[in-house]
């Protein structure tokens, strides 16, 4: 069995140490709001009547709210949050916002081959509408339409490249450049840098949090009530009205139909509550890198960037020119369950740490100002999943598995064409219209997941080779991802 780089390269115990020094367990993102951006919104109370309540006020509710006023201007719109807007992933993530609505080619592919090229076509006009969003609605959320690269780290995932490119050609794909070891050196200077793609027009960078405190501004702005710190208790269609009766502490919203975008939160449909799993990533920023370390590191065209091993880091550069450093670890925790002291690894950050030294060791001596973690909603085909419920009152998505910055604006799409009953491209496809398997209950989730991550981090020891559990999950078409 082999060893990684981050292994064979591993940067002093005292570097590390210094690194973490001074660092605050606090999301950079939701420190750097605006002041006012963040909470300040009322408390459902009473009863109210809309055309449609949305439960949840991360990306997905948000983007429902504003593209179903858009629809219809006239409509009544009231959003429910059980914390505050964005609190979750969509204020927590690193930022990527991505063309792919399958997670990535090879995932697709694998799924849904005959439907490939219209997913393309309409995961790349739903990037170039959410690019088109900070125009048409007066909102800056810092998108920077800088691509992605993907850099080998070890040897035999340079061979992955070549074929990568080579079938980009034979497609007719645009925009996606080899880069050989002294032009990916050349791009950004790590000396783990074997060769690389850069894919230049699927993936822009955003301010996470930004996003969603925006969304949320621009639906208030088109008359949706938003209301705050309200969780859900349960969600009731009483068979002879025809309506939706979402119940809080405090209040109801009585409503022709309803939205679920609870994402990794436990459902309020029982249908779904084996459907995802919540799995834990850990992030680092660094303080901002002074115009020498800019200097030491290139990366002008500021990329985002993704490794390829099976336990990836993503990384990008914020608008002051910090690092984002995040990934590697994907931790489950027995019993499904979200809750805050997950949030607390130590040993994933110094982890973290230790690979962000060897990947950039000429920036020694820099500190990493904050550190975070979240929840992640994985599905076991690593992408969304759509349907209705209730005689079709009631539409949900979830199950991003970690790429829903731009997919969460595909699926409000979707939901409000299920919900409007439209046959159209989208909700023809055949990710829209089946559902993936769900995850066993426990201890099988637990067992197999745990399982499946040894066998992952097996076979990033071993030149990529999956061994017979991974195959299997394969064929299966199941599987787990960092």
């Amino acid at each position: 069995m082999g060893t990684t780089v981050f292994e064979r390269q591993k940067p002093p115990a005292s570097v590390i140490a210094h690194s973490l020094e001074h660092t605050a367990r606090s999301v950079f993102w939701l420190d750097d709001l605006p002041e006012g951006a963040v909470g300040g919104r009322p408390k459902l109370t009473g009863d109210h009547v809309a055309d449609l309540v949305i439960v949840g006020g991360g990306y997905t509710g948000l983007w429902s709210a504003v593209l179903a006023k858009r629809r219809n201007p006239g409509a009544r719109i009231v959003l429910v949050e059980a914390k505050s807007i964005g609190w979750a992933a969509s204020g927590r993530n690193g930022g990527f916002c991505e063309a792919s609505l399958t997670h990535g080619d090879e995932n697709g592919t694998a799924r849904w081959p005959k439907e490939m090229p219209t997913l393309h076509r309409l995961g790349m006009q739903n990037l170039d509408a959410i690019e088109a969003a900070e125009a048409e609605y007066g909102m800056d959320f810092h998108f920077e339409r800088t691509g992605m690269l993907a850099p080998a780290i070890e040897e035999h995932q340079v061979e992955w490249l070549r074929d990568w490119h080579a079938e980009a050609v034979k497609q007719g794909e645009e925009g996606v450049v080899f880069l050989d070891e002294a032009a990916v050196q050349a791009s950004v200077a790590s000396p783990t840098y074997l060769a690389g793609i850069w894919e230049q027009r699927t993936n822009a960078m955003v301010h996470p949090a930004r996003l969603a405190s925006e969304l949320a501004r621009v639906a208030e702005d088109l008359g949706v009530e938003i209301f705050e710190h309200s969780p859900v208790k349960r969600i009731d269609t009483p068979g002879s009205t025809g309506a939706v009766s979402v119940i809080t502490e405090s209040g109801r919203v009585d409503a022709a139909h309803a939205v679920l975008a609870t994402n990794v939160f436990p459902s309020l449909l029982k249908r779904n509550r084996l459907m995802t799993v919540p799995v834990y990533d850990y992030v680092l920023m660094t303080e901002p890198l002074s115009e020498q370390q800019l200097a030491d590191i290139g990366w002008k065209d500021r990329q985002g960037i993704g490794d390829m091993a099976n336990q990836f880091h993503y990384y990008r550069l914020s608008k002051d020119n910090r690092i984002l450093f995040g990934g590697y670890d994907a931790i489950y925790n027995y019993g499904r369950k979200v809750r805050t002291e997950y949030e607390n690894r130590p040993e994933s950050w110094q982890k973290l740490a230790s690979h962000f030294f060897t990947t950039f060791p000429q920036l020694e001596g820099l500190q990493f100002s904050h550190q975070w973690a979240g929840a992640i909603d994985t599905s076991t085909q690593f992408t969304a999943f759509f349907g209705t419920a209730r005689d079709n009152r009631v539409a949900y998505a979830a199950g991003f598995t970690g790429l829903g910055v731009g997919s969460t604006r595909f699926a409000a799409e979707v939901m409000l064409d299920l919900l409007e009953g439209r046959d159209n491209e989208r909700t023809q496809l055949e990710m829209v219209r089946k559902r993936p398997l769900p995850f066993p209950p426990e201890p099988a989730a637990s067992m197999g997941i745990n399982a499946t991550r040894w066998s992952l981090d097996r076979a990033d020891h071993n030149r990529g080779k999956r061994n017979i559990l991974l195959k299997t999950l394969d064929a299966l078409g199941l599987g787990f991802d960092s």
